[in-house]
């Protein structure tokens, strides 16, 4: 479920500072409800996350195109970066001396920092730079959830332009799949054959 931005700003959140200049493109609440220790537990499974292995066919499609045209027009060629410098040079000393965060096994993210409630991973091309946050919040009832935050710097007129027209199908399409996605391995941890702390 999509969520107001308040959902973010109003949270003491360190990436408030880390991610200066960067403009909150979406919030979300994630399907994974669990308790205050669980959070270690979502980390591992974001950053083991396929999605063209797990998407359903359309958002799959839809995704492989994506990394079809960037190829072909070099947007996320490492040669032709847009030499956009990465945040872990503003982290604080307490965050950049420790671990931070598992290595992405598919997505094209590298871990910033990860606390006790908080996780960050950057990306970025010839179109954005872009920050994923993961927080832990309390639900309301008792209980704790995974909560999404997309921050993004447009490179420039063509930045802007890509993120508005990609928006519609994030939107209809990948978002949709994603949060599908979370909550399925979420609740294949305790399948049987599935360890405790564990992603499914």
């Amino acid at each position: 479920m999509r969520l107001p931005d308040t959902a973010h700003t109003s949270r003491p959140w360190r990436v408030h500072q880390i991610a200066r200049g960067f403009e909150l493109e979406d919030v979300w609440s994630l399907p994974t409800p669990g308790g205050p220790d669980d959070f270690p537990r979502l980390v591992r499974q974001i950053a083991a996350s396929d999605p063209l292995r797990s998407f359903p066919v359309v958002a799959r499609a839809l995704w492989d195109l994506r990394d079809r045209i960037g190829e072909l027009l070099g947007w996320d060629d490492p040669d032709e970066s847009p030499g956009v410098p990465t945040l872990r040079g503003r982290l604080p000393a307490d965050l950049r001396d420790a671990p931070a965060g598992p290595e992405f096994g598919a997505l094209p993210a590298t871990p910033l920092y990860l606390t006790n409630d908080e996780f960050a991973a950057e990306g970025a091309n010839r179109t954005v730079h872009g920050v994923m946050h993961i927080g832990w919040v309390p639900d309301g009832v008792g209980g704790y959830r995974g909560q999404l935050a997309v921050l993004v710097k447009p490179n420039g007129l063509f930045g802007r332009f890509y993120m508005a027209a990609i928006k519609p199908f994030r939107y209809l399409i990948v978002y949709p799949a994603l949060m599908r996605m979370i909550g399925r391995d979420w609740r294949g941890r305790d399948r049987p054959g599935t360890k405790k702390g564990e992603p499914g």
